[in-house]
């Protein structure tokens, strides 16, 4: 008889809530004096707008991933440093943003996935639109007048059409789900 041990198959670990139990985050959605809405231009550069409960854009970034794999595990760690959220806008679609959605899905979030002809008409005039590059160039300008008439710091440098589209993707959420009544005078 051998002094080993027998070798013991791994258990499968299961993170997921038992199905007969709620999501316990859904039952305790932000008030709504705290809800945020997060803005998504999906890509391995990932555009990242969050609007506040008031309707005004608090913060912006762009995040660069190197693969698709980092952008499934970065994720999470971008819904974990987020204000407490009501809302997740994506532009964007694939693999991709099926992580996104089933994310939110987990955590209670409303999800809500459309392209650049959903959400561009709301902000721009048609001659704005006439082709991707021009969209994209009248989006940076867009977005800097968001930033301005929300009052918080302008970029440092370049703004990149990742991140200024997420602020227009935002911009069109906070419409959307009522934190603002109306465009702002921007």
């Amino acid at each position: 008889m051998s002094d080993r041990e027998p070798i013991r198959k791994p258990r499968k670990r299961d993170d997921r809530p038992p199905k007969d139990r709620p999501n316990p985050v859904r039952l305790n959605p932000p008030s709504p004096s705290e809800r945020h809405l997060l803005a998504v231009d999906l890509g391995l550069r990932t555009g990242l707008a969050i609007y506040g409960p008031d309707g005004r854009l608090v913060s912006y970034r762009s995040k660069h991933f190197a693969k698709t794999a980092e952008l499934r595990r970065g994720v999470g760690t971008i819904l974990r440093d987020t204000p407490p959220l009501a809302w997740i806008w994506l532009e964007g679609g694939g693999d991709l943003a099926t992580v996104w959605e089933k994310r939110a899905a987990h955590l209670g979030i409303d999800f809500r996935q459309l392209q650049a002809h959903d959400w561009r008409p709301t902000l721009m005039l048609p001659r704005q639109q006439r082709s991707g590059e021009i969209a994209k160039r009248e989006a940076d300008g867009l977005a800097r007048r968001v930033i301005e008439w929300s009052g918080i710091g302008r970029p440092k440098g370049e703004l990149r059409h990742d991140t200024a589209e997420a602020i227009l993707i935002g911009l069109h959420g906070a419409i959307s789900v009522g934190l603002l009544q109306d465009l702002p005078p921007i």
